[in-house]
């Protein structure tokens, strides 16, 4: 029979074990959340800096640190989604109290409210949007290298989700779209309908696989490991008072455009541009600055907007014509089309996108050269001209 004091040093040894692998698990789950958070802070605001204290929740054996699962995850952010526990728990097929109960526990874990209830719904706090951006980060790329894992395993077919941001014009969407279709009998894709940013982070953090967006800069600006494929330059549709000079000869200098009221965007909807284009007008006004739209999906209303402004204003479209093609003849349009706005051509091109299929560099070859063939498909006809009042 051993003595007393090895079965003390024993257990001792095993707790201290136990205690490292509980450290190592929480370390592990932060590390994790990090690398899927994009922003600089809300990295900050989630992960506490290099040598301050984690505060942990007060709670009975609070000496050991309180793991979390991927079900607490998906839980939030059904949660979130919903905006409302009743609507997330038929959502997930949970009962409303076990939806409650995990939440709650989740909060506890975090060691901070994740929501504050109100009598209109349901609305996250600064950690709770943190934590929604961090877990669906980590949700897809779960769902991702699992999807990964049963087709190496030859089990299920190959999944593509593919990124559509609205406002593309639509020959290229639908050239596009056809062509993927086409290519992807034997692969599911998934079509997400959101906004790219200029870096295509969505991609990068492996929240999508490929997705057709706009580079204001040249292809080697992307990280590693995204694959590009360069379609075509675009520039906006530009439209001012038909009683304004440029109006008479069809075409506008980059000085004059800045000195009208522009009325471009919302920058949510094409980060990229907005911010390349405004940089370009501010080398003329260093004050300038674009004015969004009242109706951001609706040309024609935007352009009765302009034409009862105050001021001498101009409507700008985001990119949706080949660059530097040939003008061709404006059409005389019914007062109730365009309200006296017509349309011009901006001198020099100054403003213009390149409209880009970009991939993760990780999917399996099939589909890297499944993509790689639709967007050579893309680049060889020329676009078809796009309807003259498309938002």
């Amino acid at each position: 029979m051993r003595p007393a004091s090895d079965e003390t040093a024993g257990t001792r040894a095993t707790r201290e074990k136990l205690e490292r692998l509980a450290r190592g698990q929480q370390a592990l789950l932060r590390d994790l959340a990090a690398a899927a958070i994009t922003s600089t802070q809300a990295r900050e605001e989630l992960i506490p800096a290099q040598g301050e204290p984690v505060q942990r929740p007060a709670a009975a054996g609070a000496g050991v640190p309180q793991g979390i699962e991927l079900r607490h995850l998906r839980y939030f952010v059904a949660l979130a989604d919903a905006g409302s526990f009743t609507k997330a728990a038929e959502r997930i097929f949970i009962t409303q109290p076990t939806l409650s109960q995990q939440i709650r526990r989740l909060e506890e874990i975090m060691g901070t409210p994740l929501l504050q209830r109100r009598r209109e719904g349901l609305k996250l706090t600064a950690a709770g949007r943190v934590l929604l951006d961090a877990s669906r980060n980590v949700l897809s790329l779960v769902d991702h290298e699992v999807s990964r894992t049963r087709q190496a395993a030859g089990l299920g077919r190959q999944r593509l989700r593919m990124v559509m941001p609205p406002g593309l014009p639509e020959s290229l969407a639908v050239a596009a779209t056809a062509g993927l279709r086409a290519a992807a009998a034997e692969v599911d894709v998934v079509w997400l309908e959101t906004a790219l940013d200029a870096e295509f982070s969505l991609i990068g953090t492996r929240r999508a696989d490929a997705g057709l967006g706009w580079l204001t800069a040249g292809p080697e600006a992307l990280p590693a490991p995204l694959e590009v494929m360069v379609l075509e330059e675009f520039e906006p549709q530009v439209w001012i008072p038909s009683t304004h000079a440029a109006a008479h000869h069809g075409t506008i200098s980059l000085d004059e455009l800045a000195g009208l009221e522009v009325i471009h965007g919302p920058r949510r909807a094409q980060a990229g541009t907005y911010d390349a284009w405004t940089r370009v007008l501010q080398t003329v006004d260093p004050r300038f600055e674009f004015t969004d739209p009242p109706f951001r999906r609706s040309l024609p209303m935007t352009l009765v907007c302009a034409a009862t402004a105050g001021r001498p204003a101009a409507v700008l479209t985001g990119p949706s014509t080949v660059a530097g093609s040939r003008a061709w003849p404006i059409r005389r349009s019914r007062p109730a089309d365009t309200c006296g706005m017509v349309r011009v051509s901006l001198q020099h091109h100054p403003l213009t996108a390149s409209a880009a299929l970009v991939w993760s560099g990780d999917l399996p070859r099939p589909l890297q050269q499944m993509l790689f063939e639709t967007a050579d498909s893309l680049t060889a006809p020329a676009l078809p001209r796009p309807a003259e009042l498309v938002s």
